[in-house]
């Protein structure tokens, strides 16, 4: 790979890996050269590496850092050790010098800041090498520039100021390397990579030492094959160490300095960007840089040390970013640790290494966390087809999200998993629990964020919400939707509890079906009553053989309590229908047809134990009719509406006149007559209408209410008691 050259008075810097000594991005920009006033110390001298900023280099007194400035360029900023105080640098890139000295371009000339001495500045500039050079590295306040030569390879120059003059003299021997890169360095000594032909095509992969002070590169010795843009290299007064690749595997190779050939490999996987970080004495550190972000889990993400005599290995960091090593031996590493959180992290020179936080990322943790959360405080599930958006920003997206709402009174939940959702994190509630719409009531809802790279600690939030719906008369476990109960042969008792969204365009039973108990075979009569006695779920009436009336207050759960005695005598009725409001009151009313065809209003009174006022008597000639159902207002009326049907399987629609008595039928179809029983089981689609199920050897239908007087039921087909339509003697 060529490096890209400097044409006319414009740079273009070439691409090198974060570890490698390469120019910190950004669009070059001539600034003023000028002594920045040091910003003054924070109150309590605390230092810190403020998010968004990236490590570039460090010296001894502190270190350099650039950051995004929000117009396509970049800020640069040098921090003290001492007392975290913070200078603004001009320009928008430098070079990794590994310093206290901070290198950055203008033009056709590099500035030199020295940090240490209040940014003493000096400059230099190239001469004689033309203007089509690459920056290939930088160690203290030396540059080195590769410029090409007329063997169509290139020359490494050397190019600082020493007491106050420019030195500039070429170092390497050999016209036709290419590819140079200034990989490492240490107080004296500069790790040089470079390629050149090798015959018959080939490439040859080379490794030389250089002083910083001078002269040409020392002995070059070949290598294996690396990346020019990536290779990575560490120096230390006793080793050496450098990436190189081998049949696609990446791997780090270690020498010692005085015998020239490397006497340990260590793998880092194939594919990977894995870097040599640093030495701490006999111990290396390396890993693969940018972890945080990855997908997936990677063992090498973590910054390793690694005792290259005995083979020792220990984790000092979970993920780095960047690193730097200062002249006097020490490792920055930019990275995080669960425990601590997001930093600059100090690894001193020799002894037991251990990383230590030494300027903290204010904010900023290792661990994903929710940041902002949108969830509604009342979610109404009659809107919106009982959906619900909720949003959630988070720290990092490289997750499992799990999402738990629980009911708070029952402990139902809903639980979702997002799996590295797109940012932010999204999720619409179809407003579902345990496949059945979601109770009334206070909620909590839980989000656990468990990383998927496997760095970090699960991240946790949490707040409540209210689900609010309408009452409906038909509805036994308070979430709105309407429920229908069954008896069978038997004499057992269940409920199905309808998905008032329909699936497919068809209404639809939650499962499974819920069992409520058995003995109810002791009743010849069971019928919905709607809510007798205050609460917001609907009762249960039964009429045993004795003619005694017996009330089931409905509990909320799905269940209901004991049974209260309403009375007796109620054995002279055929029919009862029951649950709608008949007389504009707000309270459930009750109609029963005697053997005579009289029909008979029992007033809602509000109480669970004696829920209805005297009889009046509001019709005859009801006789005829061998089914009498309660549909509630279908017709926009001023009151609850009933449906008859007689012996040949003619529906009859009576308006409610909102006094208890009825208006003149009206008739609204035929071929009812394949039905046992009509129930009115409220708004079953959640459109505002009240509808009608029907039940028999026909199969079961849900007749849905269209609003309209003279043709109020739309027909559809549904999967509740698909297959069952003669299996239950009672549905109400």
């Amino acid at each position: 790979m060529k490096h890209a050259h400097i044409r006319g008075r414009r740079l273009v810097v070439a691409v090198t890996a974060v570890l490698a000594v390469t120019a910190v991005g950004g669009t070059l920009v001539t600034a003023p050269v000028a002594e920045a006033a040091v910003a003054a110390p924070t109150q309590d001298a605390t230092v810190t590496l403020p998010a968004g900023e990236k490590l570039v280099s460090s010296g001894n007194t502190g270190f350099l850092t650039s950051k995004d400035d929000g117009a396509g360029g970049t800020e640069l900023t040098w921090t003290r050790f001492d007392d975290g105080s913070r200078t603004p640098i001009p320009g928008t890139l430098a070079y990794k010098s590994r310093s206290d000295t901070v290198i950055t371009r203008e033009g056709n000339r590099f500035v030199l800041r020295d940090m240490s001495v209040s940014m003493f500045t000096s400059y230099v500039e190239p001469t004689g090498i033309g203007t089509e050079y690459t920056v290939v590295g930088a160690a203290g306040s030396t540059l080195y520039l590769s410029a090409p030569n007329r063997y169509e390879g290139n020359d490494l120059y050397r190019l600082t100021r020493v007491n106050g003059v420019q030195q500039q003299e070429q170092i390497s021997t050999s016209p036709s390397a290419t590819s140079y890169k200034v990989a490492a360095d240490s107080l004296s000594t500069v790790f040089v990579f470079f390629t050149k032909p090798a015959g018959l095509g080939q490439t040859g992969y080379y490794r030389a030492l250089t002083d910083i002070n001078g002269n040409f590169m020392r002995p070059e010795r070949s290598t294996q094959a690396f990346d020019p843009a990536t290779v990575t290299a560490a120096i230390s007064p006793t080793y050496s160490a450098w990436t190189e690749t081998v049949d696609g595997f990446t791997r780090v190779a270690v020498e010692k300095r005085s015998e020239f050939e490397p006497f340990r490999h260590i793998s880092l996987g194939a594919g990977t960007s894995g870097v040599v970080v640093g030495f701490s004495g006999d111990w290396l550190l390396y890993g693969v840089p940018g972890g945080l972000t990855a997908p997936t889990p990677n063992p090498q993400y973590a910054l390793t040390a690694h005792n290259v005599l005995t083979g020792e290995k220990m984790t000092l960091l979970d993920h780095f970013t960047s690193t730097s090593t200062a002249p006097d031996g020490s490792v920055y590493v930019q990275g995080g640790r669960s425990s601590e959180g997001e930093g600059l992290f100090k690894v001193a020179e020799g002894g037991y290494p251990q990383a230590s936080l030494i300027a903290a990322t204010p904010g900023a943790s290792t661990n994903p966390a929710v940041l902002r959360s949108t969830v509604p405080a009342a979610a109404e599930l009659d809107r919106n087809g009982g959906q619900v958006a909720m949003e959630w920003e988070l720290s990092r997206y490289n997750v499992h999200m799990d999402v738990t709402l629980r009911h708070n009174v029952t402990g139902k939940t809903f639980t979702k998993r997002l799996t590295r959702p797109a940012a932010p994190a999204r999720l619409t509630w179809d407003g579902l629990v345990d496949g059945a719409s979601a109770p009334n009531g206070d909620y909590s809802w839980q989000v656990t964020l468990t990383p998927t790279n496997g760095i970090g600690y699960p991240g946790y939030a949490s707040g409540t919400l209210k689900v609010v719906r309408k009452a409906n008369p038909h509805d036994y476990n308070d979430n709105g939707s309407p429920d229908l109960l069954a008896r069978d042969a038997s004499g057992v008792l269940w409920r199905d509890d309808l998905l008032d969204w329909p699936v497919g365009g068809q209404v639809t039973p939650a499962k499974p079906r819920v069992r409520i108990g058995t003995g109810w075979n002791t009743y010849n009569l069971i019928e919905a009553a709607g809510n007798n006695g205050g609460s917001p779920v609907g009762d249960v009436l039964g009429r045993d053989t004795a003619g005694v009336l017996w009330n089931y207050p409905g509990k909320g759960d799905g269940t209901f309590g004991t049974r209260i005695k309403v009375g007796p005598g109620w054995g002279i009725y055929n029919k009862l229908a029951g649950g709608s409001d008949l007389n504009g009151d707000g309270k459930a009313d009750l109609v029963a047809s005697d053997a005579s065809g009289l029909l008979w209003f029992y007033k809602g009174t509000g109480s669970s134990t004696a829920p209805y006022a005297g009889r009046v008597k509001v019709g005859s000639g009801w006789g005829v009719y061998n089914q009498l159902t309660a549909v509630g207002n279908i017709a926009g009326g001023v009151a609850g509406d009933l449906v008859a049907r007689d012996a040949a399987g003619v529906l009859w629609l009576y308006l409610g006149k909102g006094d208890g008595t009825f208006a003149a039928r009206t008739k609204i179809g035929t071929g009812w007559g394949g039905y046992s029983q009509l129930v009115g089981v409220g708004d079953a689609n959640n459109d505002g209408r009240n509808d009608l199920v029907a039940y028999g050897s026909a199969g079961t239908h849900v007749f849905l209410g269209t609003g309209s007087w003279s043709a109020p039921f739309t027909k559809t087909v549904t999967s509740l008691y698909a297959g069952e339509g003669t299996k239950f003697t009672s549905v109400s």
